[in-house]
């Protein structure tokens, strides 16, 4: 009886101790989360008032983003578990600002431009707070929506690369609209994923958010640009 009171005891206190190991990642990718704002808008800011990123040609900005963006998370991996992992992720959230900058800079430019961006700052924080809601409330394991939604992000990338060339209101459009609903079910699916163990380092938690939420603000920004903007 005494034996068996003791394992008992010892499954109850390894619960406790994994389930207070989850809440401490999602409690620092959380705040993390927030600090990369920052840098963010300060790279946003910088490529608006120094005309960095309109300066390049759309396919110079495609090799310069996509050089940058997976130089960045293949540093950010190899660094996760180090000292140097926080301020790596920040200067990327940085350079990810300097990039967003000549579309903030094109719905800036339009007369309800700084209404369009407030809405959709709003929008993608309101998505936020749904999917973070609802990964406490659903119970299922999500792992097996993540290849389905990583096959979805590529197909957006290759359509959006060829609509460079297109030139396509319409198709852009459609290619916001499913960008909203994939990376909206992607935050879903990593902070359910942190809740349920499945991801113990903040940083690698922390990135994966952060590039959902900056592609749904993006394509709400680019939505909203399009269908709402007016130059009156």
């Amino acid at each position: 009886m005494n034996l068996q009171h003791i394992d008992i005891n010892a499954r109850a206190a390894s619960s406790s101790a994994v389930a207070a190991q989850q809440q401490r990642v999602l409690r620092n990718t959380y705040w993390l989360l927030a600090l990369s704002m920052v840098p963010t808008v300060a790279g946003a800011w910088l490529g608006i008032a120094t005309g960095l990123s309109s300066a390049m040609s759309p396919m110079v900005g495609l090799v310069v983003f996509l050089a940058g963006a997976f130089g960045f998370m293949f540093a950010i991996e190899k660094t996760k578990d180090s000292a140097a992992g926080v301020p790596v992720l920040l200067a990327f959230t940085f350079f990810m600002g300097l990039m967003l900058s000549r579309l903030v800079g094109t719905v800036l430019g339009l007369a309800n431009g700084a209404g369009l961006v407030m809405t959709a700052f709003a929008g993608t924080g309101a998505i936020f707070l749904g999917m973070a809601t609802l990964s406490t409330v659903i119970k299922r394991d999500l792992t097996s929506m993540g290849k389905w939604l990583f096959i979805g992000a590529v197909m957006l990338m290759v359509a959006g690369i060829a609509n460079i060339f297109i030139q396509s209101s319409a198709l852009m459009i459609t290619l916001s609209v499913m960008a909203i609903g994939i990376f909206s079910a992607f935050i879903l699916h990593d902070l359910k994923r942190v809740r349920d163990g499945l991801e113990t380092n903040y940083i690698t938690a922390t990135l994966g958010v952060y590039l959902s939420l900056f592609n749904v603000f993006q394509s709400l920004l680019a939505l909203l640009g399009i269908t709402s903007g007016s130059d009156d």
